[in-house]
């Protein structure tokens, strides 16, 4: 049976754009991809002194269960060589898990619906441009994104789209 996912993706080393490419094609292997946000240019959020992200947010489905999707996510940022340092430090590659179905999970590995998604503006203005219908905990997702505060946003209208969903 196929599950509905939601996901987030950012990176802020080297190329950004093919760093996330690249996890789209791996992410393929497992996920069948429905929708794909435009390119996001986003400032980072907790610690300062690092460029800039590129972030996007798909929709896709699954057969893998949450567990077996965490993995599968993780796997893909260790082949592209992530490396964790500090706490919202820079990455090539980051993968979160926003939504799973409609499943509300809490394990020692996983949470879903991600705990922070509703306070950040890189994971919540790319879903809405994919997700305008989404409720998250009772709340619609265009009412979370009229009280976001905090964090610069910019849509990069210069990076084809058309590049990433196959149908261009």
């Amino acid at each position: 049976m196929m599950n509905k996912i939601y996901l987030s993706l950012g990176s802020n080393i080297g190329d950004t754009k093919s760093n996330l490419d690249r996890a789209i094609e791996l992410l393929r292997e497992k996920v069948n991809i429905l929708n794909i946000s435009s390119y996001y240019e986003t400032e980072p959020v907790g610690y300062k002194d690092q460029d800039w992200f590129l972030n996007i947010a798909l929709e896709g489905e699954t057969d893998l269960n949450p567990e077996e999707l965490l993995k599968f996510t993780q796997s893909i940022e260790n082949k592209m060589k992530r490396k964790k340092t500090i706490r919202f430090g820079p990455r090539i590659i980051d993968i979160d898990i926003l939504l799973y179905e409609q499943i509300n999970l809490q394990t020692e590995d996983l949470i879903i619906p991600h705990p922070r998604m509703h306070e950040r503006a890189f994971v919540m203005v790319p879903l809405y441009e994919i997700a305008p219908y989404l409720t998250i905990g009772n709340r619609r997702i265009g009412e979370i994104i009229d009280e976001l505060e905090g964090e610069q946003i910019y849509k990069k209208n210069d990076l084809d789209k058309d590049d990433r969903d196959g149908e261009g």
